[in-house]
């Protein structure tokens, strides 16, 4: 019998276990898009302790931590913009063994939940133009509204769809 997932809301005591996950998440996701020195990059940029502590306080980002028993299998990011009614997923991540199995649609049905007791109306989120994660978004709602390019450093941009679904 596999164990029950659950949800928690992550603190700083986590950042070690989210940079951890992404460590391992972001090779099998990106590898194929990205340069290994361009991955190394934004990992240290977005998944450093540093980084992840400010995303949490400053950034007041909201992060959650996806638990199978006792083991971390993923972790989920947001945080309302300066758009009224309008939040955005910073990030959704699961191991890769553990996909296509529902946990990142019950991960979005947790953040659908949470958002809307907050007054949101719309989750935004960017995804690389080039990641498969645009279908999985597509089959949850999700739309795309434009396309961005997103200097981050060192030369580097990101080169997503921005999509969007009605909360």
């Amino acid at each position: 019998m596999e164990p029950s997932l659950s949800f928690r809301f992550a603190d700083l005591d986590d950042i070690n276990t989210i940079g951890f996950l992404a460590q391992q998440i972001w090779p099998v996701t990106y590898g194929h898009i990205l340069s290994s020195v361009q991955l190394d990059y934004m990992l240290k940029l977005f998944y450093s302790p540093a980084s992840l502590r400010r995303q949490m306080t400053e950034d007041k980002q909201r992060f959650l931590m996806v638990e199978e028993g006792d083991e971390a299998v993923g972790f989920a990011s947001w945080a309302p913009t300066a758009e009224p009614g309008v939040f955005k997923l910073h990030k959704l991540y699961v191991l890769t063994g553990r996909q296509g199995k529902g946990r990142g649609k019950a991960m979005l049905a947790f953040i659908f939940e949470a958002i809307r007791a907050q007054g949101a109306k719309v989750l935004r989120l960017n995804v690389n133009r080039f990641n498969k994660a645009r279908q999985f978004y597509e089959k949850m709602g999700f739309n795309v509204v434009r396309e961005e390019d997103v200097a981050i450093g060192n030369g580097y941009f990101m080169n997503d769809y921005v999509m969007e679904a009605a909360v």
